[in-house]
């Protein structure tokens, strides 16, 4: 934490942050509920003249370590939202994904949430899972239903490098009909409205859309991204070298290229959509020939994906 501490003070000068100019925080890596809340008093000490009065502060939490005493800690630090780590409401699933939490620690831990306070609460679900079926998909959303939840995260399931999963590929298995299924049961039982890829919510996370608007960000934690202008941050994920020396990174320089690249991909992955002036004549017009196919439309100067599975098959087509 004191590494974390002389880490964010550099990005502070770093990023010339300026009193009431942060408009989001978000401390995530899925375990912050087990750190004490007094641990990350300092953190918002420092944090607290830079935040604007409407700033985002969300903690991601696993179920099973995010205790009610934990919940009131961070509450009162001004954390006013939190995600929870969820995945499934189905007992063996969870065994399956190697997760330490039980459905009805999950199901406890939300509730907690909502009478400690919190007004936006969000969930993670995962799909794609090797024994997927529709009716365990609709048990997850019918508890899902019944939750004091805004805001629901579906994530297929992806197989990592160095994860226990690698040596188990066969346990991903998404099918395109089940996953648009699946967005459409999250929009029509739950009233949640997709407005990225993987994010649907009656309350749309600053956090999430500041990376698709292509917003500056501080990366601060071991292996925690920043971007700032055309540059792009590492810190090392090396905990003891993190520790040592916080201010240790990797710089990226990105190119024009890679910037339009990415805010073309970024837009059509979510309602953001694409401004049409950092398109070349040709691109331009592969574009139109999709509005008049109905995959992307066109409004007030920029073009915007009806279908966010189609992505990446359409930034392909416009390069």
């Amino acid at each position: 934490m004191k590494a974390l501490q002389k880490q964010l003070l550099f990005e502070l000068k770093l990023f010339h942050a300026q009193p009431d100019s942060i408009e989001s925080v978000f401390i995530g890596g899925g375990t912050p509920s087990t750190v004490t809340p007094k641990l990350y008093e300092d953190i918002f000490n420092t944090l607290h003249p830079y935040l604007q009065e409407d700033t985002e502060i969300t903690f991601e939490a696993n179920p099973n370590s995010a205790s009610q005493e934990w919940l009131k800690g961070i509450y009162a630090l001004g954390a006013n939202r939190i995600s929870f780590g969820v995945q499934s409401f189905n007992e063996q699933k969870l065994k399956l994904l190697n997760r330490a939490h039980n459905p009805s620690q999950a199901i406890k831990a939300i509730e907690n949430a909502k009478k400690t306070g919190f007004e936006n609460i969000s969930l993670d679900l995962i799909y794609g899972v090797t024994g997927d079926t529709k009716e365990l998909l609709k048990h997850d959303l019918h508890v899902s239903k019944q939750l004091p939840i805004n805001h629901l995260s579906a994530y297929a399931l992806t197989i990592e490098e160095n994860t226990p999963f690698e040596k188990k590929p066969q346990m991903a298995h998404e099918e395109l009909n089940h996953t648009r299924w699946l967005f459409r049961m999250i929009h029509e039982k739950l009233g949640l409205q997709q407005y990225e890829i993987s994010n649907f919510g009656r309350y749309r996370s600053k956090h999430n859309l500041g990376y698709w608007y292509y917003k500056d960000y501080m990366g601060v934690g071991s292996g925690a991204v920043g971007k700032l202008y055309n540059k792009r941050f590492y810190p090392t994920t090396n905990l003891e070298e993190y520790i040592a020396d916080p201010l240790k990174r990797k710089t990226e320089i990105l190119s024009d290229a890679d910037i339009k690249f990415e805010k073309i991909f970024l837009g059509l992955r979510s309602e953001v959509g694409i401004d049409a002036k950092i398109l070349t004549t040709q691109e331009f017009q592969k574009a139109i020939i999709l509005v008049e196919e109905k995959k992307l439309s066109y409004k007030n100067g920029s073009f915007f994906n009806n279908d966010f599975l189609l992505a990446d098959e359409i930034a392909l087509f416009l390069d």
